[in-house]
């Protein structure tokens, strides 16, 4: 069996579809340990993982204290981080490393590693490509603002690895944007942490009221409260149950619930979903997908994330929901919401999309193909 080094950034989107693989990797009787962040050690161990913090993980945060998201790119493109993980593949001597696709300071260091190297992207790849390179080009000249040497280019840090998987339908990304060989093509990652609990709603099941899911990111970078509250505003004067988590990046005593509403900090978004008719949410791709393939619409309103505005954008020109801006206002939210619920074509192109993400487990998929390396 083999051994796995997780170089981890541990977005919201990013860890627990990697916890996901790992799990199947480990009951295939492999072994996994995660190397991040502070932040992400108890939730990788909450799990049943082995994690370890990178003592380097903030050495330079003082040097990106122009950058607006300091604590993201601080960490994810930070020389120190990336010498540290080859100290560390030196010591803990894994078989097979996997880099998830943010994270540029190790993926920088990958040839270093002298083992074979896997990259995880948990959206779309061609759909999205020229914002990815933007926002590389981004991490590159930040650290050449903080003193440092620059990135080289993503047909390098990314097309240049044994293997790019990208944890998305094939048939849902657009035309390639790269001649890259080693990309493969699996499917969502749809799980869950032991936080996605079930909630107990105060409304009947047999009520046939719509139910509103309002969702947005869990990343704390990307914590909104005055969105939040203008999402649970809009929705307050429709007649709908709105179930609010916030992730954790906002307290629900922050909050003011409307009579319609319950706000709690996680919850189980299948079984939710299973009783929904609208998910409100942040274009991240995993409850976007998600809420797919339950059939249901959605109404975007992106946060700061590279994928999210391309993917509320996704969702209007196929029909099956209505992107908003960062920023929208409640009339806006309110209207939105308010005409995919009466919109029969938006649900039945929901339903449509629905029928492609049946019966493929992304988990499984991805670990197959990293544990090919293995040979």
């Amino acid at each position: 069996m083999g051994k796995f080094m997780w170089a981890c950034w541990d977005g919201g989107g990013n860890l627990t579809p990697s916890l996901g693989i790992a799990r199947v990797l480990e009951d295939d009787g492999h072994e996994v340990h995660f190397f991040g962040r502070p932040d992400m050690v108890n939730r990788v161990r909450t799990a049943g993982f082995g994690a370890s913090a990178l003592t380097d993980a903030y050495t330079h945060l003082d040097r990106y204290s122009f950058h607006p998201q300091a604590t993201v790119f601080g960490y994810t493109s930070s020389p120190a981080v990336g010498e540290e993980l080859v100290a560390v593949a030196d010591d803990y001597r894994p078989d097979v490393v996997v880099i998830d696709a943010m994270f540029s300071a190790a993926l920088d260091v990958a040839p270093r590693f002298d083992r074979p190297t896997a990259v995880m992207l948990h959206t779309f790849l061609h759909h999205i490509y020229a914002g990815w390179s933007a926002n590389f080009n981004m991490q590159s000249e930040s650290r050449q603002r903080c003193g440092f040497a620059g990135l080289p280019g993503l047909d390098v840090l990314w097309g240049e690895r044994d293997l790019f998987h990208v944890n998305a339908l094939a048939t849902f990304d657009a035309s390639p944007a790269t001649s890259w060989t080693n990309v493969a093509h699996g499917a969502p990652i749809l799980a869950s942490e032991r936080r996605a609990v079930p909630v107990a709603l105060p409304w009947s099941v047999d009520d046939d009221t719509p139910l509103v899911l309002l969702s947005f990111s869990t990343v704390p970078e990307q914590r909104d409260k005055d969105l939040f509250q203008r999402a649970l505003d809009a929705l307050a004067p429709l007649d709908v149950h709105v179930v609010a988590t916030t992730g954790g990046t906002i307290e629900t005593s922050e909050l003011v619930a409307p009579a319609n509403a319950v706000v709690v900090s996680f919850a189980d978004h299948d079984a939710l979903m299973e009783r929904a008719s609208l998910v409100v949410g942040h274009g991240g791709h995993g409850t976007t997908m998600r809420a797919l393939k339950h059939g249901l619409p959605i109404v975007g309103v992106p946060a700061t994330g590279g994928d999210q505005v391309p993917i509320t954008q996704l969702l209007e020109q196929w029909g099956s929901g209505r992107a908003l801006p960062g920023d929208a206002k409640v009339d806006q939210i309110r209207e939105a919401a308010r005409a995919v619920l009466e919109g029969e074509d938006y649900r039945a192109e929901a339903r449509r999309r629905s029928t492609f993400l049946q019966g493929t487990d992304g988990a499984h998929v991805a670990a197959r193909a990293v544990e090919a390396l293995l040979g």
